[in-house]
């Protein structure tokens, strides 16, 4: 008898290499997903603008970064004593302008740089409402606690959907590695704060948005970690206390069925070896003088050397 159903990640005939630069964009989950791969020892770069929801917003990031234009004065605002983006998340602020632009730009820069030569770039998808602040009248990424009055909720139409998701594969796919893989998926953390019709709503907007535009490109495929989460695992046990977002096991869950789908089998031994490292890198001795210890230690700087050797750049 079958107790439940299980989604499986469509495997792909093209895996993700030791060397393989890795690019995530988006939502908390592409946080996550990054997190992971980056104590896995990959080359990663995740949310140069800082956590992403609506599609729009994302649209906006990478056009900036593909343009490696720079942001200016004009284009932030002052809030509360601090100098505020509103395409960027609220890390980048601060008290004053120039040290504002130079966190921004700097990210910029180096987002620029380092798509150039990605070959897997992560999008996930959070939300279809956006917020337009009016003052500007202009959809932003992030409100930073400005009073409710000087936004306007929106939920953004398909067309206003599928032409940022189809602008953004165009410009990924001009400044990426020639055989760049996208990878999209829609962000299983709920909205609840939307309410619950809403928020089934705003991911079955992306869903339909994603899924019309993506047969329209090469390489370019879909991850249902949203279904995982919500159909095949499908109880609250996976979900942290405040039963919004996914806990430690069901981000596990996901990401040993995402590697089974697209690590190479090399990447995947160098990946969970790198696991077991950093983990016998947090061991913290009573006694560090101790000849047990001692060879402990020298035994972990060995596994390291030998991952070390696998790759031309410096790990750990």
């Amino acid at each position: 008898m079958k107790f439940r159903t299980e989604v499986q990640i469509p495997e792909s005939s093209q895996k993700i290499g030791i060397d393989d630069q890795i690019f995530s964009i988006g939502s908390c989950f592409a946080s996550e997903m990054a997190d992971l791969l980056h104590k896995g020892q990959l080359q990663t770069l995740n949310n140069p603008f800082g956590t992403l929801f609506n599609p729009h917003s994302i649209n906006n990031a990478v056009k900036r970064l593909h343009h490696a234009e720079n942001y200016e004065e004009a284009d932030l605002i002052k809030y509360n004593e601090e100098v505020i983006s509103l395409d960027h998340h609220s890390s980048f602020n601060s008290r004053f302008a120039h040290q504002t632009l130079s966190q921004i730009n700097n990210q910029i820069q180096i987002g620029n740089q380092f798509l150039q030569e990605a070959k897997w770039i992560i999008i996930t998808y959070g939300s279809s409402f956006a917020y337009e602040f009016l003052p500007k009248k202009k959809i932003v990424a992030n409100c930073h606690k400005i009073p409710a009055k000087y936004f306007e909720k929106k939920l953004l139409t398909h067309l206003e959907l599928t032409d940022s998701i189809y602008e953004t594969i165009l410009n990924l796919k001009d400044i990426a590695d020639k055989n760049v893989n996208i990878l999209f998926s829609v962000s299983p953390v709920r909205h609840t704060k939307d309410g619950m019709m809403e928020n089934n709503l705003s991911k079955a907007k992306l869903i339909s948005a994603i899924h019309e535009i993506l047969p329209q490109f090469d390489n370019c495929f879909y991850v249902p970690a949203y279904e995982i989460l919500m159909d095949d695992l499908r109880d609250y046990r996976f979900y942290k206390e405040d039963l919004i977002h996914p806990n430690t096991q069901a981000m596990n869950y996901i990401w040993e069925k995402f590697g089974n789908a697209y690590f190479a089998d090399d990447t995947m031994d160098f990946i969970e070896e790198n696991f077991r490292i950093a983990k016998a890198l947090e061991h913290r001795p009573a006694d560090e003088k101790h000849p047990k210890h001692q060879q402990f230690r020298e035994t972990l700087k060995a596994r390291i050397a030998e991952q070390q050797a696998k790759v031309s750049r410096t790990i750990f």
